[in-house]
C-alpha cells in the first residue's frame, strides 16, 4: 500500500517536472541575464573599510542588537553556560584543544551526537566558517560544521570564530561563498512568526545563537 502511494506520488512530479522540462526546450531563444555594473548594489558597510578590531566591535553589536550574544574568552562562556542551567553540551572535538581547559569543572562536554539522546543536550558547539560586522551574521558550512544537527538541535549553539574570518559587508561574504553545497547564514536566534505577527524564538533552530571569538 505504502509503494504503491509512493509511486503515485513520484508519477505525479515526474509528469509535472516533465511538462515544465518541455514547455521550456520548445522556445526558440533564452532571454540573455542581465548586464549589471559592479557597484550597482552598494552594501552600506562597504563605504568605508575597516580594520580587525573595529569589525569585531562592530560585528558584536549588530548580533547583540538582534538578540544574540559574543564572548572573546572561552572561561567566561562556560561560566555563563552554568548560569543558564546548561551544564551538558555537545562539542565538535577539534575544539575541544581550545575548550578544554576553559569547561574543566563546568559544562560536560561530549564530542559524539548521540542521536537518542538529542533532549539531554543543553548546547553545542561547533565551528563558524566566517562572519558578517554589517549585519551581525555567523556563516556555518558544511565543511566547517562537523555535524549540521549540532548546531540546530540544542536550545544554545555556540559557533567559534576566527577574528580574520569576520568580513565587512554582505557583499564579501557574497564573494566568498564558494563551491561548498550548503551554507548557513545566522543572524541571532532562530525565529518565525505566525500569520497574527506573534514571534516565536527557538522552534526551527536554536533559541540562544552565541558566537565565541579566538585568535
Amino acid at each position: 500500500m505504502v509503494e504503491g502511494a509512493k509511486r503515485t506520488q513520484m508519477n505525479g512530479r515526474d509528469r509535472i517536472f516533465g511538462r515544465v522540462r518541455a514547455a521550456v526546450a520548445a522556445l526558440p531563444s533564452r532571454q540573455a541575464l542581465p548586464n549589471y555594473e559592479d557597484d550597482v548594489a552598494v552594501s552600506r558597510g562597504s563605504l568605508g573599510r575597516s580594520d580587525e578590531t573595529d569589525l569585531v566591535v562592530r560585528f558584536k553589536a549588530q548580533l547583540e542588537s538582534v538578540g544574540g550574544r559574543v564572548f572573546t574568552d572561552p572561561a567566561a562562556l562556560a561560566t555563563w553556560l552554568l548560569s543558564e542551567c546548561a551544564a551538558h553540551g555537545v562539542c565538535d572535538p577539534t575544539l575541544m584543544p581550545l575548550l578544554a581547559a576553559a569547561f574543566e569543572g563546568a559544562s560536560t562536554l561530549e564530542t559524539t551526537l548521540d542521536r537518542e539522546r538529542i533532549d539531554e543536550y543543553r548546547f553545542g558547539i561547533t565551528r563558524a566558517s566566517g562572519a558578517i560586522a554589517e549585519t551581525g551574521t555567523l556563516i556555518l558550512t558544511d565543511a566547517d560544521t562537523s555535524r549540521r544537527l549540532i548546531a540546530l538541535a540544542p536550545w544554545i549553539h555556540v559557533a567559534v570564530l576566527r577574528r580574520r574570518d569576520i568580513l565587512p559587508t554582505v557583499a564579501d561574504a557574497i564573494g566568498r561563498l564558494g563551491n561548498d553545497p550548503n551554507v548557513i547564514w545566522c543572524t541571532g536566534p532562530s525565529k518565525t512568526a505566525d500569520v497574527e505577527g506573534i514571534l516565536i524564538e527557538g522552534v526551527h533552530g536554536p533559541g540562544e545563537q552565541v558566537a565565541l571569538i579566538v585568535s
